[in-house]
Order: C-alpha cells, then structure tokens, then sequence
C-alpha cells in the first residue's frame, strides 16, 4: 500500500511506502539542489517546521496575547476555505497568521506562505504564486494551470500576505484555485477584504488595553496584551526593565494613546532604553512628535513596517486623490464622527457630500478608520491615534488645515444651535457631548471667526465637563467667559452654569453669588425661559447651602416662569425639582403630589437621566412618608433604567439601603452602604450633604443594632458587589438569612443578566414594544431586539409574555446627580 505526496519544488507526484523512513520531500537531486541554491539566494530567516513537514519563518522575537484571536481562526478555518484576516496596519495580522499556520494539524500536507509585499501593483499575482512555491512552467502549462497542477489533489495551505495593492487579481487567483483545488484553503492577510464569494472575514482589532482603574497594579495590567507586548519588547532592549508601582500607570497609558496597535506599541517600547517613559509619553501626546517616536524598526523586517509613518504611507498611497484628501480631513475628527460630521468636515474644494459616505466606507474596508463598536445610532467612526497622526501632518503639508477648521467650526456651531430651545439645556445632554474632543481641539487651534462663536461653543464645552463631573475644566471655562464681551453676550447663561459648577466643588458662597448675577441678569433681558434657568440655578445653590426655604421660594418663581413659555417636559422638570425642595423643608405631602403630576409627563417624554432623578425623587418621598414598598419600587425602577455602573445607579442602591434599614433587616442595610460607599470612592463622587447624613446615620444605626459578627459579614459581603453584581443584589427581596432559601435561583438567572439586559426585561414586564424600548433608552430597534434575543437564551425562554412575567416575578410587585 502507498500514498501520494508531491515533489516540493516541479510539483511531480512522489511514491511514499508507507514505514519506510523519512518521506522525500523532492523526486530528484536536480529538485534538491534548486532549492537549496533558491533558498540560500534568497538569504530568508530561520525557519521552523510545520505540523505537515514544510517551513515558515521562524519569528525572532516571542509571540505575546491573542490567543482568544487564535481560538477564532481555528474554528473559522474548519468551516471555509477562504478565510480573510484584515486589519489595520501594523495590528500584527502577519505575524498572527504565521503563528496560527504554525500550529495547523498534521492532515494539510503542505502550508505556503507567498509574501506580496514586494510585488509591484499590476505585477502578475500568479507568478509570484508558483515562485514562492517553487512551480516552474511545464510544457505548453502557463500561469494558473501551473500551480493547478502542482496543488492538484492534495490538503495544503496556503497564505497569501498583504494582498491590499493586489486585491483584484489576488481574488481571482483564489477564486480560481479554489474552484480547480477542491483540498485547497487559502489564508489571506489584507487591509481590505478580497470579495471572493464564500470568502469567511475575520477582522482583526487592536490589542487589549488595561482597564482604566489598574493603576499600578502589575497583575492587573499584565491581563493586557497591549501592556506585555510592551513589556515584553521593553524588556528585550533594555534588560532589566519591570512594571513597578511607579510606572504601571505610565505603561498603560502609552498603550492606550497607541490604540493598542501592535507595530506603534513595539517600536515605542523601543525607545526605552534611551528615553523615560514619561517623555514617551509626552512624545506621544504632541502630534508633532509623535511620527518621530513611532519610527526606527527593524532593518530586516519588511520596508512597510520601518516605522508607524511607513506602514500607514503604505496604505496611503493606494487610494485614489479624492480619498486621500477625505482621509487627511477627518484627521481633525478627534475622538470619533459620523457620516454627517464627516460630509460636513470633508465636502467641498471638488468632494461632494454623497461622495463623502461612500469613501467614508471605502476608508474603513481599508482600514483607515474603524467603527467604534456597539449598537448606537447614528453609527460612529474614529481614526486610531498614530494614523490621525500621519493623517494631520498630510493635512498640514497639503495647505488645507485652516479651511477644514473652518468647516468643522461651522459644523460645530450648527450642533450647538440645535439645543438652543431646551429651557434647563445645563441638565440636558448636550449635543455635543458625543463631540467633545473634536470640540476642544478645534477651539484650541482657533479658526479666525470673531468672538461670538468660540463664546458659544466654549459655554457648551463647559456644559459638557460639567456633565461628566469634570468641574474643574468647566470652571477654567467660564472663567474666561464671565469677564468677556462674548460672555456677557450669552446673558445669564454662563453665571447659571457656572453657580451648579461651584456646587459640584462645594464653593457654596461663590454658588450663591453666580446665581444672583445669573438671575439679575435675565430679570433685565426679560426672557421667561432664560430667568427660569436661572432661579433654578440659584435654587441649587441654595439647596446645597442648606436654605431650604428660600430654595422652595426660587422654585415656585421659576414654575411661573417655565408655565408660560416652557414645554410639558420642561414644566414637570421643574415641578419635581420643586418636589425635591419640599422634601427637604418638611413638605412631603405636597411634594408627593406633585410627583403624581408630573411623573407620568417624564415617563412618557425624559431622557433615562432626568427619570431616574424624578424616580428617584418619588421613592424618597415615600420613604419620607413611611411607604417603603412605593419606595422600593421607585427605587428599584431606577436600577432597571441607570447604567450599573455609573453613578446614577447609587442613590437608588442607597434608597434601597434606607428601605431595608427601616424594615429592621440591617445587614442587607449596610451591606448594600458599604457597598455604596466603596463604588463612590472609586468612582470619585459624593451625594449631597443632606442625603449623605442620612445615609451615615442609617448605616450607624444598623452597626449598633447588629452583633459583630453580622456586621463583619455585612462588610466583608459588600467587597464583592460591584457594577453588575451589586445592582443584582440591591434588586433582590427579603433578609439576608432567608434570601439563599427563597430567592437563590432568581438571583443567580438575574446575575446572568447584564444592567441593561434587565432594563429591557423590566420595560417588557411594563408593556413597552420594542420601539417604545428603543425610544426611552435611547437605542435603535436592532439593539433592543438583539438583548431580547441574549434574555431568551440566558434564561431559557421562548417569548415577550415569558420575559414580562420573569421580570415581574423578580421585582416582587443630590446636587451632582439630579441637578
């Protein structure tokens, strides 16, 4: 019995006697010695075998991370014959694709790999095809009839690498063996797919970044494969370097302005040995410095990765002039943009508008840009930062930087004049939240308009920091602006926002004179909306200085003056801000009533923010009035509707720590404190003094009622509940003693779930469809439908009435956050 084999260089079928030694690999010494003499003409590296017996280069360095990556193209590559890796350059897909080859099973014969790289465009792919493997042509045999002849029967691999600047004939070539090689698979790596029909995409993203909160933790960010490539690549040129308390934080923050880019996170560890890592650092946040650092690769490596500038230069100049000119404008799109924003930015000097979207896409079959990941509409892009980088320097040296300033300022203006109606817009999303870094690098590079435009975008710039909790980047601001012609002009708009940001610092003194001046101010321009903002300002200050009185008498003024101009929305905003302010000055039964009116407007219109406040309002106005099940509920409503990780979900954790307190189960009471405390301290965020005190004085009450035991177990509890998990606690019903018997498997299907998930079953369990789902969370119909889809395989169920009657069955029937 025998089995075939072919020769490694004409292709000649080879007789093999099964046990009888080393299988030949040629049918002749000629073959022999051609490739000997081809192999040492071409002077490659190191080689290793693979699993089939043949040779790959051998890496010279270690291979670090991506295995889930590896994991993937395994099972990919078991189903199609085709399978694309694409990416951005320098994202590391070569180097994947050699390691993955290297690991194939014994049953392909042979694994090719054919470098494109060096192959002139217009070159014949085939031709580079059959020398790499060594096909030479055969009598009256010519281009693909060669190498269909060699391949012929047997099970071999073959990659073609950076198919990018031949991607038509590299597809052909595959479509064709493919069709005439029926054991044939072909690897291809490329910055752009190939459109082969049954052609299998993996898209290969950047390495994994640390988490923002490992700090120096050197367990922590080594779980990054960004963070131990650079390690890794540090260590080898500068012996002796280590992660350590002092310069964790340094690393991880390098890799994340490198996006996790292979090729930019290497050749920065390189500078190591020469450099501190904080002057990398410094290097990589100057755009003008930051090409220079990302240069000195390896003289042996291919000429594309000499440096970062050369890798993206490669790709560059594969595009046509109207998609380089889009691809240098988006370059001042910091951060992320959509379609609009880039018709809007890049348009004009010969690009239209629609032209505009379809290079966009072009761009990012390319690689160029990526998508920002997630369901949001409208769909987001963004440029990795080291090719923005090579994109601006093309920007400046093709002389259009000013005039694409410009046009982003106009964009600018136009998003900020959409918010213009909105009554209360400092406690709204701003609609240049999404914007923010594109809004604060335009502003810094100043576009020539006059005064009145960066006025207006420098008060939504603060109004955007002071809604992401960053007061102190908003008061710089506003500094500037008060004092201004520009300033004055936007009237009591600036002292308004200025007097909560000096609540947000606990400058209440201040608080309270930006709010007089605020009110001063509208009471002379005379406009309703405007002097309502302002009273609602002052009333903040006043609430915070503990005036509560006065406050309530800011807020009754500001009713009036909302009523006869503002929306329903805006008009049951303030009624549950004037609610909040009876509350606190002992009018609970009034302030309940009004609750009644205007929850159901906010229910109907508000954005998810503005219903947890007024939910979370309600909920602390029964428990004020002694019905802790209402308050439960409220609270437990907000749960459903906040992120579970950000701050809004702790007032209602905290609500709930007051209901258990009042219903005598004090371990869950300060556990679910404790809890609330350690997520506050990580999350740098304080309540307002009057929650807090009470709160304080709950948990006090709770460790002197319990023995020291319980309170140990109460505190060690709470070390674990964090994000999902402590939103999953906090929504469970009863006493820490019998919750493991009644309600173990509830919690645990509800651990399953993430916050959002069981938002979306709650809404259900409401009656909602899947647009009004969409609608009140702010997704589009896709995404709700795709959380519907994990809930029914989570737990097991087929339909909407069983996901509503689970989630009923599961629910049991301060200055910063609210204003």
């Amino acid at each position: 019995m025998s089995r075939s084999r072919t020769c490694d260089m004409c292709g000649a079928t080879l007789t093999v006697r099964p046990h009888g030694g080393r299988p030949a690999r040629y049918c002749s010494g000629a073959c022999r010695q051609r490739a000997l003499r081809r192999r040492a003409a071409s002077g490659v590296t190191p080689a290793v075998a693979t699993a089939g017996g043949n040779t790959l280069p051998s890496a010279l360095d270690s291979f670090v991370g991506r295995q889930s990556e590896l994991s993937a193209l395994r099972t990919l590559f078991r189903s199609s014959r085709l399978l694309t890796l694409t990416g951005a350059g320098g994202v590391g897909k070569t180097r994947l694709a050699l390691e993955f080859a290297k690991a194939l099973p014994r049953r392909f014969a042979r694994v090719d790999l054919v470098e494109l790289a060096s192959v002139q465009d217009g070159a014949p792919a085939t031709q580079s095809v059959a020398a790499a493997l060594g096909v030479g042509e055969r009598a009256g045999r010519t281009g693909v009839d060669v190498l269909v002849r060699a391949i012929g029967d047997t099970s071999r691999v073959l990659i073609l690498d950076n198919c990018e600047h031949l991607a038509e004939p590299c597809a052909r070539l595959a479509a064709n063996l493919l069709g005439r090689c029926p054991r044939l698979r072909i690897l291809a790596t490329s910055r752009e797919t190939l459109r082969v029909p049954g052609e299998t995409v993996f898209r290969l993203g950047e390495l994994s970044l640390p988490p923002a909160h490992a700090g120096d933790d050197a367990t922590a960010l080594m779980r990054s494969d960004a963070v131990r490539l650079f390690f890794d690549r540090a260590a080898s040129n500068s012996p002796g370097f280590a992660l350590h308390p002092g310069n964790g934080h340094l690393v991880a923050e390098i890799c994340r302005r490198l996006d996790g880019l292979a090729l930019a996170v290497e050749l920065a560890a390189r500078h190591v040995r020469v450099l501190a890592l904080s002057d990398i650092l410094a290097g990589l946040d100057d755009q003008f410095r930051q090409l220079d650092l990302l240069t000195g690769g390896s003289r042996t490596g291919p000429a594309r990765h000499s440096g970062f500038a050369a890798a993206v230069d490669w790709s560059h100049r594969l595009l046509d002039p109207a998609e380089q000119a889009v691809f240098r404008r988006l370059s001042v799109l910091v951060g992320g943009f959509d379609a609009t924003a880039a018709q809007a930015v890049c348009s004009g000097d010969g690009i239209g508008r629609r032209q505009v979207f379809r290079i966009l896409c072009a761009l990012e079959a390319k690689s160029l840009v990526v998508r920002l990941p997630g369901e949001t509409a409208p769909t987001r892009f963004r440029q990795l930062s080291a090719i923005r980088a090579f994109a601006l320097d093309r920007l400046r040296a093709s002389g259009e930087l000013h005039a694409t300033l410009s046009r982003a300022l106009a964009w600018l203006t136009e998003l900020a004049e959409g918010g213009r109606g909105e009554v209360f817009a400092d406690q709204a999303g701003s609609p240049l939240a999404a914007d923010r870094d594109t809004l604060v690098s335009v502003l810094a590079c100043g576009a020539g308009h006059g005064d009145a435009v960066p006025a207006r975008l420098t008060l939504e710039l603060a109004r955007v920091h002071y809604q992401q909790e960053q007061p102190s980047a908003a008061r710089a601001l506003l500094g500037g602006l008060l004092g201004g012609a520009g300033g004055r002009a936007l009237g009591g708009q600036v002292p308004a926002l200025a007097a909560r940001v000096a609540c947000q610092q606990a400058d209440l003194d201040e608080a309270l004179r930006l709010g007089e001046q605020a009110v001063r101010s509208e009471r002379m321009r005379g406009d309703a909306a405007g002097l309502a903002n302002a009273l609602d300002a002052r009333a903040a200050a006043r609430l915070c200085r503990g005036e509560f009185a006065e406050a309530v008498a800011d807020l009754r003024e500001c009713l009036e003056a909302v009523a006869s101009s503002g929306s329903p929305q805006d008009i049951a905003w303030c009624t549950q801000h004037l609610a909040w302010a009876l509350l606190q000055s002992g009018g609970e039964v009034e302030a309940d009533e009004l609750m009644r009116r205007c929850l159901p407007v906010l229910r109907r219109q508000a954005p998810w923010p503005r219903l947890a406040a007024a939910l979370h309002t309600a909920g602390a106005i029964r428990l004020a009035l002694g019905r802790l099940r209402s308050a439960e509920t409220f609270f437990s409503e907000v749960l459903r509707i906040a992120p579970g990780a950000s701050f809004h979900a702790l007032y209602p954790v905290e609500g709930l720590a007051l209901v258990a307190a009042e219903s005598g189960d004090m371990q869950r009471a300060l556990r679910l404190y404790e809890a609330s405390v350690q997520a506050r301290r990580h999350l740098d965020t304080e309540p307002e003094a009057p929650w807090r005190h009470r709160m304080e004085q709950a948990a006090a009450r709770a460790r002197t009622r319990l023995p020291a035991a319980a309170r140990e177990a109460a505190v060690a509890g709470a070390r674990g509940l964090r994000g999902e998990r402590l939103v999953a606690y906090a929504l469970g019903a009863g006493s820490d003693e019998d919750r493991p018997r009644r309600d173990a498997h509830a919690t645990d299907e509800r651990l399953r779930l993430t916050a959002r998930e069981s938002t979306v079953a709650g809404l259900v369990a409401e009656g909602l469809t899947n647009r009004q789902i969409a609608d009140r969370l702010g997704l589009s119909v896709h995404t709700v439908a795709t959380h519907l889809d994990r809930i029914r395989d989570k737990l097991g169920l087929r339909s909407r009435t069983q996901i509503a009657l689970w989630a009923a069955a599961g629910t049991g029937g301060g200055c910063t956050a609210r204003r």
